[in-house]
Formats: structure tokens, sequence, C-alpha cells
């Protein structure tokens, strides 16, 4: 199942709007290219093709995902000590001590923040970390082996 929050759904919906708005743009492009005559050397018609197809397979995707997505509210779970969607937490590597701040998102950003990182829910570490609490120690399979973190604040 793929969650998402109130903002991300927002987010996805308004690039889907700019996709569908670019439509007229790109076909506007695809008949000034055509009007040059021969398409088989004809550069601007391919790309703007090639940028046609590549607008319309985004628009397909995000389109299926606002409609297979579960939107949920990020701010039923704060001051249950659950970690969920939204929730932004403070974890320990339990190896190197190093602490960090991760944000529980559906869908990254498109400018991620600096004061912390996301993971996606379906990541393993999101899904390690989905319905955990505070003082647990969550283990998942990451590309360089086994990582395990100690939850110790919910923020």
């Amino acid at each position: 199942m793929d969650l998402i929050t109130t903002g991300e759904h927002a987010q996805i919906s308004k690039r889907l709007a700019a996709l569908k708005a670019n439509r007229s743009i790109i076909s506007t492009r695809i008949a000034e290219a055509r009007a040059h005559g021969d398409l088989s050397e004809n550069a601007e018609y391919h790309t703007a093709k090639e940028q046609q197809g590549l607008e319309e397979a985004e628009i397909r995707r995000l389109g299926a995902r606002l409609e297979s997505a579960q939107v949920v509210d990020e701010n039923k779970a704060k001051g249950t000590g659950i970690v969920f969607l939204g929730s932004l937490v403070r974890l320990r590597d339990v190896e190197t001590k190093e602490e960090d701040l991760f944000k529980l998102v559906g869908e990254f950003s498109d400018e991620p923040p600096d004061d912390y990182d996301e993971v996606t829910a379906s990541s393993p570490m999101g899904e390690a970390l989905m319905k955990s609490r505070v003082g647990e120690t969550v283990r998942f399979n990451a590309p360089r082996g086994v990582k395990r973190f100690e939850i110790l604040e919910l923020l």
C-alpha cells in the first residue's frame, strides 16, 4: 500500500497539473518542427516527441499514484509515541553511536531539507521504523549489511 501525507498529495497534484498544462506547448513545438520538412533528420521534432513521450508517461504514473495512494494525516500520530508517516525521528546508529534526524515520508521532496534526511515508508529502513516506539532498536537490511538504530526521540 502506498501511503502519502496531505502535503505530498498536494505536491504530486501540483506536478501533475503542470505536466498537463505543458501538453499544448509540446504539441505546438511538434507542429512547428513538423512544418520544417523532412522528419528523418529533424532534431527539433524528435526532441519534442521524446519529451512528449516522457511527460505522458509521468502523467500516467502520477495519476495512478494519486488514485491508489492512501492519504494519511500526519498530525494524528503526534503525541502517541509511535513512529508513523510524517514523523521526525532522532536515531542513534548502534555501531557508530552517531545521531541523526530522519523524517518518514511517502515520497522524497523535490528540494530535500538540510536539517534532516528523508526515508520513504516503502524502503527497508522506513518499513522497520513504521509503528516502532521511542526506546526500541530497529533492524533492517541495507546495501552494506544489516543496520541497527535506536529510536531516541520523536520530534
